[in-house]
């Protein structure tokens, strides 16, 4: 059960971040609704909320994730794979190491959290545009020192591995076509995300719900179908910079 989350509230400046999306320009009101509207949820869950103030320098720095790796042991400090976002490490630290011991990926390893999964004590460590092989396994190495188990999987398309798959539980993935039959998900039961539906895959489970995006139907069926109690949140501004649910939280 998760106890704890540090989320970063956007700047006024966060539609300056890194994005591939067409959907259109982000509007910052409705940007912070839907932050907001996201804390209240998690605080509903029973989670203490920590809330960092903006980084005026860096506009996707509400995207927290990406600079931690945070289990019961340890918290490992990343070293994002966008130039532009290699300065948000410092600024995360300070909190994690009141709650943690710290570790660090080093260069020429890189490493963004939005790549790594959890699943028990089994790891899954996405190589992608972000993350390298460097990256991935020295993140490897320091889980190991704590009894974890760790793999690579190959992220093909999209920006992160949790791009197109989450862990929701009951040896069960919310999981994307282009990644259902590769090798490491072989054991587990699988959500298939429909095609049109793809960034419904990041979801997020948090203390026995699921946290999912609203305006997808037939994923949000699959699920419900199954058993799995829902909240569905409003997106469309993180998603119009490449975001997603599970990218504006650490959860520990």
């Amino acid at each position: 059960m998760f106890k704890h989350a540090i989320v970063r509230k956007p700047g006024e400046n966060f539609a300056e971040g890194l994005t591939t999306s067409d959907l259109g320009t982000p509007d910052y009101k409705m940007m912070m609704d839907q932050h907001n509207a996201y804390v209240i949820t998690l605080q509903s869950l029973g989670l203490e909320v920590h809330i960092l103030q903006p980084l005026a320098q860096y506009p996707d720095a509400y995207f927290v994730e990406d600079v931690a790796v945070v289990t019961p042991e340890i918290a490992v400090i990343t070293n994002p794979g966008a130039r532009e976002r290699a300065g948000e490490v410092r600024h995360i630290e300070p909190i994690l190491s009141s709650f943690r011991s710290i570790a660090s990926i080093e260069s020429p390893g890189t490493l963004d959290g939005g790549d790594v999964m959890q699943a028990g004590d089994h790891f899954y460590i996405g190589v992608s545009e972000r993350t390298n092989e460097e990256g991935a396994k020295q993140l490897g190495q320091i889980l190991n020192r704590y009894g974890y188990q760790w793999e690579t999987v190959s992220v093909s398309g999209g920006l992160h591995l949790k791009s197109a798959v989450s862990y929701v539980g009951r040896n069960t993935l919310l999981i994307s076509e282009s990644l259902a039959n590769l090798r490491p998900f072989a054991n587990f039961e699988k959500i298939l995300v429909d095609a049109d539906e793809t960034y419904a895959a990041n979801s997020l489970l948090v203390n026995e719900r699921i946290i999912m995006p609203d305006g997808f139907p037939r994923t949000r069926e699959k699920l419900r179908t199954v058993g799995f109690n829902i909240i569905e949140l409003e997106t469309s501004e993180m998603r119009k910079m490449d975001g997603g649910l599970s990218c504006m939280s650490l959860r520990f």
